[in-house]
């Protein structure tokens, strides 16, 4: 998927791919935001400074650019992306034994489905997120909310949105269509999950693109329904917004998870870049990330912050079935990169 972005004060460099020089011996390809020196304290403290980090503005782009000959030592990707670029041949495995936290990351988050199909660990989960509904609480009762069918609802028409993003629109729509593996979806079920999307575009006031937007939207009351990742309810709610974020609708609900691919032919660190992924999963980074509207990959430290804590994030545990966005076959994540522009352009 594309990565959950957060807008920071460098955005302006990240979109030009400006790299802010630290260790010259690790080269971090990232999303603007996660330069963010908390998310990789300990590291920091091993070696004196932070990695150079230099910026993409979503996954295409860096793939583009790395197959095209740029080097990176570590890249920041979700799982949805793990099968194109291992099949590229410009990642690597990591050597489990080197991760510290391996012992401690969430089964689901390492489990077979995100090695890309083979027993080699290509990707390590750093942070995660969710994706539930997101409601004004004064003009939207709580059982109208109760099903993901809300957002097919002719009352709300024009008064709905969801992300300009194809694993999340595909996920909300699996769900709607009584699919909770997607890993494991037929090509009936991809038609009808594909359907059903088609049926709710004329609803939609807009297909948001950040959180800062959707948020801009919702405070106007331009839109009162959303399917939202877990920082838009938590921004509104500080900013003394009436807002609800529903993650146990009757369907289910969803997470999407990203971490880090050691890329081949590399020219820096390896011990450096071991010592980075490390550092982005220990225990003193989880509360930082989570401060960005993460949760963290490994259990031991995500369980330390609190119930309480991870609830009001809203990362808390939920009674309902959940879809990860794990990764799917190349010809199936094209297949739904292909319906969802056709959608948008209402077709």
């Amino acid at each position: 998927m594309t990565k959950k972005m957060l807008f920071s004060t460098v955005a302006l460099m990240a979109m030009s791919g400006v790299a802010l020089a630290q260790d010259s011996e690790l080269t971090v390809f990232d999303y603007s935001g996660f330069e963010e020196p908390g998310y990789h304290q300990p590291y920091i403290d091993q070696h004196g400074a932070s990695p150079s980090f230099v910026f993409f503005g979503d996954e295409d782009e860096a793939f583009q650019r790395l197959v095209s000959g740029f080097k990176s030592d570590v890249t920041h990707i979700c799982a949805g992306s793990v099968p194109r670029w291992q099949e590229s041949g410009i990642i690597e495995p990591w050597d489990q034994n080197r991760i510290a936290a391996f012992d401690n990351l969430d089964a689901s988050l390492v489990g077979q489905d995100v090695l890309a199909g083979t027993s080699e660990l290509f990707f390590l989960p750093t942070d995660y997120g969710t994706t539930a509904i997101t409601y004004n609480t004064e003009e939207v009762t709580a059982e109208q909310v109760a099903s993901l069918q809300v957002f097919t609802d002719p009352a709300f028409a024009g008064r709905l949105s969801i992300p300009d993003n194809v694993d999340d629109a595909y996920a909300l729509a699996y769900l709607a269509t009584g699919v909770t593996d997607w890993t494991k979806a037929t090509d009936a079920e991809f038609e009808a999950a594909t359907e059903w999307l088609r049926s709710i575009h004329e609803n939609l006031r807009t297909y948001w693109t950040d959180p800062a937007e959707l948020g801009q939207l919702m405070a106007s009351g331009e839109v009162l329904v959303a399917w939202a990742w877990n920082e838009v309810p938590v921004a509104l709610a500080d900013e003394g917004f009436p807002v609800g974020f529903e993650r146990n609708t009757v369907e289910g609900t969803s997470v999407w998870l990203c971490g880090y691919v050691n890329m081949a032919d590399a020219p820096g660190s390896e011990d450096k870049a071991y010592d980075f992924v490390n550092a982005m999963q220990s225990e003193v980074s989880a509360q930082p990330l989570l401060d960005g509207g993460f949760g963290t990959a490994n259990s031991a430290a995500l369980a330390a912050l609190g119930a309480e804590t991870l609830e009001a994030n809203g990362l808390g545990e939920v009674t309902v079935p959940v879809l990860a966005q794990l990764p799917i076959s190349n010809d199936r994540r094209e297949a739904q990169a292909e319906a969802f522009v056709r959608i948008k352009a209402g077709f």
